[in-house]
């Protein structure tokens, strides 16, 4: 059973890892970023893999951020990626026989971790007990966006990225309607870095535009993948009654 401590540690190390990334990310999104973009530049800064986006330079503007990030630098390069390293060779030095069990128990362990590192609860749990620490630890006025916009409840900001085929491509805020659906356009990233704040509804999608919208959680993640076709007009046609129908209830 000697085999199983190096599987431990390692799990361990990732568990650990993975803890840091998701309160470092409820952190940046505190601080009024999205959660997809806090997750990518929480996992980034942390691995040093990847974290060399336009998007970090509007990142290290913010001096909470800032902190948080150098801290994801300090603590990847310092502890994680040195301690996986040096299970690689413990693992290998083993026979046919316990490298298939170590194998095993491994995949199982990540499975495991994979699964708990997608629960809502533990998410919500991370939320909370960062917001209340952030509020500690920081005099900056940074905590309204969350309250406000009641991120904690099911809202998000989220961007588009508005492709050739997609819904949103061609056509005017007054077209589209994303109003009625309950989703709210707070910008607009044109390709040529031109950035349209509070759009009216005569400004148009065109492809290549990153579109900055609030709503709620499930919706903007629908709308990212919202197809120029029949499905999608059909998609957003019964996300409008949805809306009715709740707008009456209430």
């Amino acid at each position: 059973m000697l085999f199983i401590v190096p599987i431990i540690t390692m799990l361990t190390v990732v568990s650990l890892g993975l803890l840091i990334t998701k309160i470092a990310a409820s952190a940046m999104v505190y601080t009024g970023v999205s959660r997809e973009m806090a997750r990518f530049q929480a996992r980034s800064a942390f691995t040093g893999v990847g974290f060399t986006t336009t998007e970090t330079e509007n990142m290290v503007r913010h001096p909470v951020r800032r902190r948080i990030i150098m801290t994801l630098m300090l603590l990847g390069n310092a502890g994680f990626v040195s301690a996986i390293a040096s299970m690689i060779p413990i693992l290998g030095n083993t026979d046919s026989r316990s490298g298939f069990g170590q194998l095993g128990v491994l995949m199982v362990g990540v499975l495991m971790l994979w699964a708990i590192s997608r629960s809502r609860w533990l998410d919500y749990v991370i939320m909370r007990a960062t917001r209340a620490a952030m509020r500690r630890i920081t005099r900056l006025d940074v905590h309204d966006y969350t309250g406000l916009l009641h991120f904690s409840e099911g809202f998000s900001v989220g961007e588009i990225n508005v492709g050739a085929n997609h819904w949103c491509t061609g056509k005017n805020l007054i077209e589209l309607k994303l109003k009625d659906e309950g989703v709210q356009v707070l910008g607009i990233q044109r390709a040529n870095q031109e950035y349209v704040a509070t759009p009216k509804g005569t400004s148009y999608i065109r492809e290549g535009d990153i579109v900055v919208v609030y709503g709620r959680y499930q919706q903007i993640e629908e709308l990212r993948d919202r197809k120029c076709d029949v499905a999608g007009e059909e998609e957003h046609d019964r996300r409008v009654e949805e809306m009715e129908e709740t707008q009456e209830q209430d």
